[in-house]
């Protein structure tokens, strides 16, 4: 199965760089040299992704940034370059029919350029080119050869006259498709270069403070404004270390919320690796006290370690269980990538036997989750997981699989806030769907 995976990777990032070096050294380079260079760079960009997956997670922690800083930098600028190169193909094809429209000789040029023998010259023929002259005409039986010669020579000048060239074919020579790539090639670069610059700055900076009131009908009124501060996908790793967890902390901390929810995917390496920087997470400050469930990222870490290295911290994680606190009870049930490991969720163990006067709130990490949550009569789920997308157009793959990417939505009726997260996985750019840390304020109906 992985090198299955593997395959289908090595297949996909050699048919993007494939294109890629099409529309970027072969259509803007015109010696062979050139070309030698770019295919060169290309080939090694190529091997940059796998191994940059492959020696991301298996390196020391320590060295693990020197691969991945440049790796998945490259990755971000690869995924604009592909979806900016592919939308400008459409102005590509729409000035290459407007070129070749534009070449073609009109009907009145061509009108009047039949063969005559009576013209000096054929088509664009010079006149002698073929001609032979009356005072020069032979006797004898050698004129019919020396006709017949004379008829063959202009019929195959005229012919060469009226086909077009290769480039005059379509109206689009070589030196203006090498200008059209160059100019379109730049467009890209350019583009690409300021999304990724523009999604680093953004996914490095702190994360946006969202205010997000959500009604439940069966809420107490003394729990009106009731706030819950939502944070996911911390996703601590090689690129994201001890600082973010502390810049987290102290933005929580700073709104004096009621409750804390975690809701999944807080580290990508062990607890050797990343125990350090997880450790801020014992300063969480909430009225109510702080709560973790795991997402699918931590059955790529060592869930058990870290379920019992998260409580040590003070955050307790719920696992297929829930808690009262005042007139609501809060559920959470383990991420459904837990399933694979014998560690899946039990909505049936979190939810059943309740008393259904009271409202539920339920932490899951994959809003997919809550078509089974809704069966239970959940009042609200709190998710992360979609990152927003991350980089937008890649919002669009992530609604195919998730029923909500962001915000607040519906399934099967139930209400589902999805949290951006305030970390990122890959490359360090989220560009159109910035981290985010959601204070959830709960309001009665």
């Amino acid at each position: 199965m992985i090198f299955a995976l593997l395959a289908v990777v090595l297949v996909l990032v050699g048919a993007i760089h494939w294109y890629l070096w099409k529309r970027l050294v072969k259509d803007t380079t015109r010696t062979r040299r050139a070309r030698r260079i770019g295919t060169v760079v290309a080939v090694l960009l190529a091997l940059v992704i796998p191994a940059t997956l492959a020696l991301s997670r298996t390196l020391p922690h320590s060295r693990q940034p020197l691969v991945a800083w440049p790796g998945f930098l490259w990755l971000a600028v690869m995924f604009y370059l592909l979806v900016t190169l592919l939308l400008l193909e459409i102005p590509r094809l729409a000035i290459r029919l407007w070129q070749r429209r534009a070449g073609s000789p009109a009907p009145s040029e061509t009108a009047g350029s039949d063969f005559s023998p009576d013209d000096g010259n054929v088509g664009n023929v010079p006149r002698g080119a073929g001609d032979i002259s009356a005072n020069a005409a032979p006797s004898g039986d050698a004129a019919p050869a020396a006709n017949s010669a004379r008829s063959a020579a202009l019929g195959e000048t005229a012919l060469a006259s009226e086909a077009p060239s290769p480039a005059a074919a379509d109206g689009f020579d070589a030196s203006r498709r090498l200008l059209l790539g160059r100019s379109l090639a730049v467009t890209a670069g350019v583009l690409s270069a300021s999304a990724v610059g523009i999604g680093a700055y953004q996914a490095l900076g702190a994360p946006e403070l969202k205010r997000v009131p959500i009604r439940l009908g069966k809420l107490p009124a003394s729990m009106d404004g009731f706030r819950i501060a939502v944070v996911s996908d911390i996703h601590l790793g090689p690129l994201l270390g001890r600082a973010h967890t502390e810049r987290i902390v102290r933005m929580i901390n700073g709104v004096d919320a009621d409750l804390v929810a975690v809701v999944g995917d807080l580290v990508d390496g062990s607890v050797a690796e990343l125990g350090a920087a997880a450790e801020p997470l014992q300063d969480l400050r909430a009225k109510h006290g702080s709560f973790f469930v795991t997402g699918n990222h931590e059955y790529f870490s060592g869930w058990r370690e870290w379920v019992d290295e998260v409580n040590s911290l003070g955050v307790r994680v719920l696992r297929n269980e829930r808690v009262e606190i005042l007139g609501l009870d809060l559920a959470g049930v383990n991420d459904a990538t837990g399933a694979s490991a014998g560690d899946g969720p039990d909505y049936g163990k979190a939810l059943d036997g309740r008393d259904a006067g009271r409202p539920v709130v339920l932490l899951a990490h994959q809003p997919v989750q809550a078509r089974e949550a809704a069966k239970h009569g959940v009042d609200l789920q709190l998710s992360g997981h979609t990152h927003g997308g991350q980089m937008v157009p890649f919002n669009l793959l992530v609604g195919l699989q998730q029923p909500v990417v962001a915000g607040l939505g519906k399934v099967d009726g139930m209400p589902v806030y999805v949290t951006r997260g305030a970390g990122f996985w890959g490359p360090p750019v989220r560009f159109g769907a910035p981290p985010d840390i959601s204070i959830v304020e709960l309001h009665g109906a």
